[in-house]
């Protein structure tokens, strides 16, 4: 069974989750590594609340402790199983998911964390034995397992639909978190001042009203609160212990409010920026209509176009939004948005799925207002436009009369982009269409449509055979002008053909030129050197021969043969053969 369990798990048909639970390797990446992040935030949260509210509030500890003491095991048994699940834990080495279990575990064993883990789970409950059972501050060393929070909540920032108010949100946690420690220790400040002692502290807790546990937590809280947002009227210190207090209170009020403010701006311009990348920026826009006076009805169609953009969340900026993502996912995010309305269009019925998703990039969103013309008869058709939303009308010279009415899913100026050869109406808009309403279009341009076809020849073929069929229907097809067209063609790509082999017979000759006026130079450049030779050659005396003893004196033909031979004896015993053999002793060479 352990066998075929195996097999089965390490299929291909077999989901990761399922291959990672059953390795016991945890990729870091999927749903239970989220989920166990999540899960991890609430003893982390229990530990850094609860600790220091028992330590300071007395009743607290002493009333639940049973509770407090089951919750604090349970918090110590998750970060053992944290632990567990970070020997387990996946990490990512160029590009590739580690999974062998003794490099995890040495990984983790060297990490820092590690310690910080081990420290936060040393026994420090055995200090119970010297202490006071009700002393819960010997868990303190719990705080250092912190460390996973701050993963968790970056996790959860990546993957929220809503970063600016999970954001906020996390700023008034911390703030809580901080007006909560602030309270418990204004609370032991008092008591060990003196609860009552004057007006600052915490009042006497004889008093009915000042002794109930919630009372007391509330009206620390509240005090803290006073003193971090700095709205309410505190009283003042008498004792250097509360000015301390305070003076640190204060700074730290300086830092929360800094903090709010500058989180709140980055909100803010993060809103901004998203409105801007979204939407036109419609301040500029108004500047110049004003700066060039402008028509204040032809302003009132540009302001309604803007506001019907802004309240129903209309987004014609689309590829400048997704221009960050790699160019698979843009692929795959305009084929889920787009391609069940491409697939509409009669002539891209029938085509690759791979032409449709390069299509499906080059859609444009356009927005129409009522009343608006999308093209006029007579106009040169560079875009067919899909219907995505909204009603438009064929309607005549005159504007009123209409023949049809087209409404979503619709298209129309499709033949205008192929450029069909023999078309009668010259690829000229054959109608006039106009919005009855607000209308959502998608226009596919000319030039894109020729790009996307250019690497797919059949493709193109194809969706020329269609335009021509649909042309013939509607009379409009010339045939002998598309035969004359396909003469000249011909006759046009022999041209080309004849154009481009006559640059690569020009490009050959210039070669040839520049390697025969290469040759020239190295050949100019050698004749001077022999030149130099035979110069220095002419301008060398004679060999002076002569030995110890016998004085020397110059060659002349009267040297008897004896004497020649001891001569050229001596010679080649004085000069070395290699220099002979390399030619460089020119005066045994002349001699």
């Amino acid at each position: 069974r352990l066998k075929d369990l195996r097999l089965k798990t390490n299929s291909p048909e077999t989901p990761w989750p399922l291959l990672c639970l059953t390795e016991g390797i945890i990729d870091p990446s999927e749903e239970f590594y989220y989920v166990w992040l999540q899960v991890m935030t609430i003893p982390i949260f229990y530990n850094a609340v609860i600790i220091i509210c028992r330590t300071c509030f007395e009743q607290i500890q002493m009333n639940f402790l049973g509770v407090w003491l089951t919750l604090d095991y349970l918090a110590d048994l998750m970060f053992a199983a944290d632990m567990v699940i970070k020997f387990r834990t996946g990490y990512l080495e160029q590009g590739i998911l580690i999974q062998d279990k003794a490099q995890l575990k040495k990984r983790y064993l060297r990490s820092f964390i590690f310690k910080l883990d081990l420290c936060s789970l040393l026994p420090t409950d055995l200090l119970y034995l010297c202490f006071d059972i009700n002393t819960p501050l010997v868990r303190v060393n719990r705080f250092l397992h912190m460390t996973r929070l701050g993963e968790a909540l970056d996790r959860m920032e990546t993957r929220t639909s809503y970063p600016n108010t999970f954001r906020i949100s996390k700023l008034m946690l911390y703030i809580f978190v901080l007006i909560h420690w602030n309270a418990c220790l204004y609370f032991a400040l008092s008591k060990y001042i003196g609860l009552g002692a004057d007006r600052w502290v915490y009042p006497n807790a004889s008093r009915p009203v000042f002794n109930s546990m919630r009372r007391q937590y509330f009206y620390c809280f509240w005090f803290s609160a006073q003193i971090f947002t700095t709205v309410g009227d505190t009283p003042l210190p008498d004792r250097e212990e509360e000015y301390l207090f305070m003076i640190a209170d204060l700074l730290i009020a300086v830092l929360v409010f800094a903090s709010i403010v500058g989180n709140v701006g980055n909100v803010i311009t993060n809103l901004r920026d998203r409105d801007n990348v979204f939407f036109p920026n419609h301040e500029l826009v108004k500047v110049y209509l004003r700066s060039r006076h402008i028509s204040k009805d032809l302003r009132k169609r540009v302001s309604d176009w803007y506001q019907h953009l802004y309240i129903n969340k209309k987004i014609t900026r689309e590829n400048e939004i997704l221009k960050q993502l790699p160019v698979q996912l843009q692929t795959e995010i305009a084929v889920s948005v787009h391609l069940p309305t491409l697939s509409k269009v009669t002539i891209f019925q029938n085509c690759e799925k791979s032409l449709l998703e390069e299509l499906v990039l080059k859609l444009t969103p356009q927005v129409y207002s009522p009343g608006e013309y999308v093209c006029k008869k007579g106009d040169v058709g560079h875009e067919m436009y899909i219907i995505k939303e909204g009603k438009l009308a064929v309607v005549a010279d005159d504007g009123v009369t209409q023949y049809a009415v087209l409404s979503d899913g619709n298209f129309f100026g499709e033949i205008s982009i192929l450029n069909i050869k023999g078309n009668k109406s010259g690829n000229r808009r054959t109608a006039n269409i106009r919005s009855i309403g607000h209308s959502d279009l998608f226009s596919l341009s000319k030039e894109d449509l020729s790009v996307v076809l250019s690497e797919f020849p059949v493709a193109k073929q194809h969706l020329e055979e269609k335009g021509r069929q649909i042309l013939t229907k509607m009379g409009i097809l010339d045939e002998s002008a598309e035969g004359q067209q396909t003469e000249t063609e011909k006759v046009e790509i022999k041209l080309d053909r004849l154009e481009s082999n006559l640059d690569t017979l020009q490009t050959k000759l210039a070669r040839l030129m520049s390697e025969l006026e290469s040759s020239n130079r190295k050949m100019q450049g050698r004749v001077e050197l022999l030149e130099l030779e035979v110069d220095e050659m002419d301008q060398l005396p004679l060999v002076e021969l002569g030995g110890e003893g016998e004085g020397d004196g110059e060659l002349d033909g009267n040297l008897e043969p004896s004497g020649l031979a001891s001569t050229y004896g001596r010679i080649i015993s004085e000069y070395n053969p290699k220099s002979l053999v390399g030619g460089t002793c020119k005066r045994l060479w002349l001699f």
